[in-house]
């Protein structure tokens, strides 16, 4: 049972956050949302979630709540997506993206501890530069180009 909630989890996960790109794309009724994502290292190894609405890799994070810090988002949205704790966070950028939503999104370089777990968004992974490239949100290119050099 525990194995069909989960499936059935990831399933809605994909419907809800395709229709909700997909909606906002044509209407930014809000203009330009707020995102946070956080960088995490670990020798060569960045990581990512391996995200079940099948678009690819992202890095942990996502939209910001109203009133909510771009860092306290950042920090909701780790611990949501890998069940990881931020130990230490350093402010690295800001970008804007309109590839898949209007966004501004502030980048983080964070340490952090705990255990990995999956959440109902995705898988986390520790992966190469090189394998996150190709199949990364278009809205999060901007990151490896800043920080690595990679386009």
């Amino acid at each position: 049972m525990p194995k069909l909630l989960a499936n059935v989890k990831r399933v809605l996960f994909r419907v809800i956050a395709r229709t909700a790109i997909a909606t906002y794309r044509s209407f930014p009724i809000f203009g330009y949302l707020r995102a946070s994502i956080a960088i995490l290292r670990k020798d060569d190894l960045i990581l990512v979630i391996d995200r079940n609405d099948a678009r690819g890799f992202s890095f942990p994070g996502g939209l910001a709540h109203p009133r909510e810090t771009a860092e306290q988002a950042m920090r909701r949205e780790v611990e949501e997506e890998t069940g990881l704790k931020i130990e230490k966070s350093s402010f690295l950028f800001d970008y804007r993206s309109t590839a898949d939503i209007p966004c501004v999104v502030s980048v983080f370089e964070v340490e952090a501890s705990g255990n990995l777990a999956e959440s109902w968004e995705g898988s986390p992974r520790w992966l190469s530069r090189a394998e996150i490239k190709p199949r990364l949100l278009p809205s999060q290119t901007e990151v490896l180009t800043r920080l690595f050099g990679l386009s």
